[in-house]
């Protein structure tokens, strides 16, 4: 079997939203858009309370599905088995109002955004379709 290994390196850790790079192993792929990290010490405990809906998952390697989205009516990337949370996807976006706890796709053109993002998804999505006929796909947080 084989694994398509997805890799989101966090970059910049501001105090409403978090940005990151995105990497289908090992070519740089689109930047991310999440909510405000509250893990901060990288060993999967937080160091500041989580808040619903506004706070980024933990650090960590989560493996990927796609299945349907009731809230989006669509199929899309859900992360399995992420501590403290359910439901965190992989979708479009523009700014952390778009997310709760999720990760956003897209290019971070402007301060706090992520534009482009459908286009991104939609690309991202065709990857993980296709590395899911032949094998697994995993994300790796950092």
């Amino acid at each position: 079997m084989k694994e398509l290994n997805l890799i989101l390196k966090r970059i910049y850790f501001a105090p409403s939203y978090t940005i990151g790079k995105l990497s289908i192993e090992p070519n740089l792929f689109c930047d991310t858009l999440e909510d405000v990290n509250r893990d901060l010490d990288h060993d999967g405990k937080l160091e500041l309370p989580k808040v619903m809906h506004e706070t980024c998952i933990p650090f960590g390697r989560y493996e990927v599905i796609m299945t349907m989205s009731n809230r989006f009516k669509q199929v899309m990337p859900l992360l399995l088995n992420v501590p403290g949370f359910e439901g965190i996807r992989i979708h479009s976006g523009n700014t952390a109002e778009n997310t709760s706890g999720c990760i956003l796709v897209g290019t971070n053109t402007e301060k706090g955004k992520v534009t482009g993002s459908r286009i991104k998804a939609a690309e991202l999505y065709k990857h993980i379709e296709d590395a899911l006929k032949v094998g697994n796909v995993f994300i790796t947080i950092k």
